[in-house]
């Protein structure tokens, strides 16, 4: 039986959690497959001969980004083993749930690796202030492309901006798709 909804899909409970835990896996997967080339790296850099020049901030900021690297990477990885650890528990929607937020803390934690990692190679490179500002440009950036857009186009979807149908030609929906 499916639940009345007022906009989106008509689907059940259940159905809506297997469609949410399939798109929140393909997320996942972009997600992961920056994390194990970035972690990747951060593990090679100690074991360069260069590694022994870096100065005492140097190398505290390599050991923050490391576990940095390291706490996202569990974040990230974390929805897999809660997925596994509770499959045929009919909790499916309450996996989707604690997976979503994991998936956001990983983010997050993905942000602040990506802005020391980039705080790293910088100071090494320039070697003055300007690494400071052009991490603090990038962040910036990050912090808009990350989670300012998509809270923007949220806030602009329940506005009641006109919907003239989703982006695969569908019909249209009214207020919004309903299906992010």
């Amino acid at each position: 039986m499916t639940e009345p909804r007022g906009r989106g899909r008509e689907e059940t409970h259940e159905e809506r959690a297997d469609r949410q835990w399939s798109e929140l896996l393909q997320e996942l997967r972009v997600a992961q497959t920056g994390v194990q080339i970035l972690f990747g790296f951060l593990l090679a850099v100690v074991f360069q001969s260069r590694f022994e020049d870096l100065g005492d901030i140097d190398r505290d900021i390599y050991v923050v980004t490391v576990m940095l690297g390291s706490a996202t990477a569990a974040a990230l990885i974390g929805p897999v083993s809660y997925h596994r650890l509770l499959t045929g528990r009919r909790m499916k929607p309450e996996t989707v749930i604690w997976a979503s937020r994991m998936t956001v803390l990983g983010l997050v934690l993905l942000f602040c690796t990506m802005c020391s990692t980039l705080l790293l190679i910088l100071r090494v490179a320039l070697h003055n202030e300007t690494a400071l500002w052009l991490v603090g440009g990038m962040a910036l950036w990050f912090v808009a492309c990350w989670f300012v857009f998509p809270v923007w186009a949220l806030a602009r979807g329940r506005s009641g901006g006109r919907d003239t149908g989703d982006e695969r030609g569908g019909k249209p929906s009214g207020r919004g798709s309903g299906a992010a």
